[in-house]
């Protein structure tokens, strides 16, 4: 494996002193570093950027060595811009005489080239003598490095951070690091200008909240970072209520040869993106894994795959940057984007400093040549190429680069590594002033950097706090990481290759948990595959309201069944798990979707059914009112006063009460009312039975006492009748006393029995009472028809026995099919059946008994009379 890296040393060296004309000797110097910019000062800042890389093919001893070798730097525009905050940082610290006054800054920048073993070299070079890789030997022109700033990728900064933690030494990273290494070792002289990623985790679930997005497609890089960003990722999703579609793991930037053989082998794996109903898709990966999904994405067409048209949430490592080589490439896949970017703002004074920038812009800038080449597409060399490439002329506009190259306005990164320098320029300053009060006598500035140790610098450094040129406190938490926020950017593609960010919100680490999200959806620009309409992203449509969600088996819990609300319950929102039950003073409509109020309900006397009930019992009362009239006029009549005329009278008088009992039933029903509802009733209807009992006693007694030799004729008379009446009438009084004394009836409501409604009834309050009052007027109902049915042979002159027969019999039939009908029936339908039976019963008993009578008396006078009776009777 060593020897595979000696090999891979000695290649890349190779390539980089053949590109730049660099007359070295892999023996004297096996790694020179071309890309780099100087500045002498009198204290260093050390920097390592990601700015050019090469593209070579893995070595082994497996095969001749026949890859193919790609010897052109490939630059990354966008990433120059780091290199120029730090410079504007530093000019500005020196031209500021409020800071380190009468000391100069410097800075080194190196280039990383991407990998490990390039990013050590850098870093130990930052530590040698100028020009010289002496990294163990301190000389007397060693370069004053005072902290080192970088990088923006994770593997660089934690590679970078292995060397100066071993050196003691500040480093001030605008990137992660790797999860895997032990941050106990390095962490103390490490200071992060960007909050931990494990908040934009925490922001993108806020965000899939925000949006109702429950079903997320997630893509991470194939390495352990990517391992640990999903271990980290799917449990809180879930916590959260939302669901990961699929997982993609995307190959990291590797050697040509090995990186094509992925792509190939992985390429169905990539057609599950396309799924429709996930429309949102997390991505978890840094610029190079970007790189790779660019080249997926350029592949497409040649692949006959469709274009995409999703929602790419993405963490602050990707800022679109594009390689110099992919500048034509199309970009509107990425259209409408929302990613956490670090915070940026616009420094005063960078703007016209950039527009200064040229080939010759400053001496030393190594990286100035591939940049100003591969951005505006021309050489600076003196000769036109094999491709005849125009010739720059120098006077080229950075603004006239198309955002995805390079942006104007100083980017996230820019602004974390600008603030970078202006923390180590402060923390200096405090040093200074510290070390001053302990001494009789103030050495100059220079004399006392002389002899500080770096590691003196990081105790100043995690406590420095101050306000920047544009006005923003910048400090360290406990954490050792910038307490700043995130910006919300919303990415916008132009087909011309331009790109504009929008801040469209932002994500406070240190917030409420549940308030950390702030976001403006007004301005997110999505991709034209939505036309402006808010994308969904659910595992299947929603449960509108008056339905709730019933899990589908075997399915992840963000994918369900839609069923309509069980009667009685409703959901007033979108995706409920369950319905709910309205108040009881309420009910659902008929879509199940809110409650309304429920209506009052009794038998009232303006609807139909209670103007008939109430017609009906008037006209039965005028009817009775009519008889009595009829009995009172002929009173002396024989038909009259054949079965004792005090008791017709009773039984009238009676039949009119039950007549008029009705009203108590039809109305909203009161206190007074209900404790006379069922009282009076059976009160009244006892004594109309009793009388019909004791008429029909009566004729009975009357029959046997005429019969020869009877000894019957004490007990015929009025005394006998009376008693009968009274008997019975003060048995059911007496429950009913009973009845109102223990358990009285009362006013109440039924809010169950029917939809919608709210029934006005009275609660009988005991129906062991109510039923004992029915029973015992059955009893006397029954008694009546048994006795009744028994004389009804006897002589019609003087029997009435025939129609007291018929017309119990039609009141029995009445009652018993009551009780079955009064069970079935709800609301104020029972209180309608109470009365009808109230109402047919009593008709039975008037129609039967009284209406053969009363044809007599009116239509028939010549049978009622006394000759008539005798001539019957022989």
């Amino acid at each position: 494996m060593l020897v595979v890296l000696l090999l891979q040393l000695v290649l890349l060296s190779h390539i980089v002193c053949k590109t730049h004309s660099i007359n070295c000797s892999i023996f004297d110097d096996p790694l020179p570093i071309p890309h780099n910019f100087y500045q002498p000062g009198d204290l260093i800042i050390g920097g390592i950027v990601s700015q050019v890389f090469f593209n070579y093919n893995n070595l082994s001893f497996k095969e001749e060595p026949k890859q193919i070798l790609i010897d052109e730097a490939i630059s990354v525009p966008k990433n120059y811009q780091h290199i120029l905050a730090l410079a504007f940082a530093v000019k500005e610290i020196n031209e500021n005489p409020n800071i380190l006054s009468n000391i100069s800054l410097g800075f080194h920048i190196l280039n990383s080239y991407f990998t490990a073993r390039m990013t050590y070299k850098a870093t130990l070079s930052l530590f040698s003598t100028q020009r010289k890789f002496v990294p163990n030997f301190r000389c007397h022109n060693q370069n004053n490095l005072i902290a080192v700033i970088g990088a923006c990728f994770s593997e660089i900064s934690t590679n970078i951070a292995v060397i100066s933690a071993s050196k003691k030494t500040p480093q001030l990273t605008y990137g992660t690091l790797l999860p895997s290494w032990d941050e106990r070792i390095i962490s103390p002289f490490l200071s992060r200008m960007v909050p931990n990623e494990a908040h934009q985790y925490m922001g993108a679930v806020r965000l899939f909240q925000h949006f109702g997005w429950t079903w997320v497609g997630l893509l991470a890089v194939d390495n352990d970072k990517g391992e640990r960003f999903l271990q980290t990722i799917v449990p809180m999703l879930s916590q959260n209520g939302i669901c990961y579609a699929f997982i993609i793991r995307l190959p990291k930037w590797n050697y040509v040869d090995e990186l094509m053989q992925l792509l190939v082998q992985r390429w169905e794996t990539y057609g599950i993106i396309t799924e429709e109903n996930t429309n949102v898709l997390f991505v978890y990966g840094e610029n190079p894994s970007f790189q790779v999904l660019r080249i997926l994405l350029f592949l497409r067409p040649i692949m006959e795959s469709p274009p995409l048209g999703k929602v790419w949430i993405i963490t602050s490592h990707w800022d679109f940057t594009s390689l110099s080589v992919q500048k034509t490439w199309d970009m509107q896949t990425f259209h409408g984007s929302i990613s956490f970017t670090a915070h940026s703002n616009q420094p005063p004074g960078f703007q016209n400093f950039i527009q200064k920038i040229g080939p010759s812009w400053a001496k030393g800038d190594g990286f100035i040549r591939d940049f100003w080449e591969q951005a505006f597409s021309c050489t600076l060399r003196m000769y036109k190429g094999p491709e005849e490439e125009e010739i720059c002329t120098g006077e080229e506009k950075l603004d006239n680069i198309t955002g995805i190259l390079f942006e104007m306005n100083m980017t996230g990164h820019s602004y974390s590594v600008y603030n970078a320098v202006y923390v180590l320029a402060h923390a200096l300053n405090a040093m200074f002033e510290s070390i001053s009060k302990h001494r009789r006598k103030v050495d100059t500035r220079r004399m006392v950097f002389r002899d500080v140790q770096l590691w003196q610098i990081h105790q100043f450094l995690r406590h420095t706090i101050y306000n920047n040129s544009v006005g923003e406190t910048v400090c360290f938490d406990e954490n050792g990481e910038l307490d700043t926020v995130l910006d919300v950017t919303n990415w916008i593609m132009f087909h011309n290759g331009s790109v504009v960010r929008g801040k469209v919100g932002r994500l406070e680490p240190h917030a409420p948990p549940g308030k950390e999200l702030t976001i403006d959806d007004d301005q997110i620009v999505w991709h034209q595959h939505f036309n402006q309409v808010l994308p969904l992203s659910i595992c299947n449509k929603n449960c509108y309201p008056g339905f709730n969600r019933r899990k589908k088996e075997g399915a992840k819990f963000c994918c369900y069944d839609c069923v309509p609300c069980p009667e009685g319950m409703f959901s007033n929102q979108k995706d409920m798990d369950g319905c709910v039950k309205c108040p009881e003073d309420q009910y659902p409509n008929k879509d199940q979707t809110e409650c309304i109020p429920k209506f009052l309900s009794y038998l009232s006397y303006k609807e139909d059914l209670g103007i008939a009930l109430t017609s009906l019992a008037i006209s039965f009362s005028f009817i009775t009112i009519s008889v009595l009239l009829i009995f009172i006029k002929h009173r002396e009549t024989p038909i009259v006063k054949a079965n004792n005329r005090t008791l017709t009278y009773i039984l009238l008088i009676s039949l009119l009460l039950c007549f008029l009992c009705s009203f108590l039933f039809i109305g909203n029903p009161g206190r007074v009312t209900c404790l006379l509802q069922q009282t009076a009733f059976g009160l009244v209807f006892s004594v109309a039975l009793s009388s019909v009992l004791a008429k029909t006693i009566t004729v009975v007694l009357a029959f046997m006492a005429t019969k020869p030799g009877a000894n019957m004729r004490k007990w015929v008379g009025k005394g006998v009748a009376n008693s009968i009446v009274l008997c019975c009438s003060f048995a059911q009084a007496g429950i009913c006393t009973l009845w109102l004394s223990t358990f009285p009836p009362f006013p109440d409501t039924d809010m169950h029995s029917l939809h919608g409604k709210i029934t006005l009834q009275c609660n009988e309050n005991s129906a062991t009472m109510f039923y004992c009052v029915l029973g015992y007027m059955g009893s006397l109902a029954i008694i009546s028809f048994i006795v009744a049915f028994l004389a009804r042979k006897l002589p019609d002159s003087f029997n009435e026995a025939k129609f007291i027969t018929f017309s119990m019999l039609v009141f029995c039939s009445v009652w018993l099919s009551f009780v079955p009908t009064y069970l079935s029936t709800k609301g104020k339908y029972m209180v309608a059946v109470e009365i009808f039976s109230i109402l047919s019963s009593s008709a039975g008993l008037l129609v039967g008994i009284f209406f053969p009578k009363c044809y007599i008396i009116v239509l028939r006078p010549e049978l009622n009379s006394r000759q008539h009776i005798i001539r019957k009777t022989k």
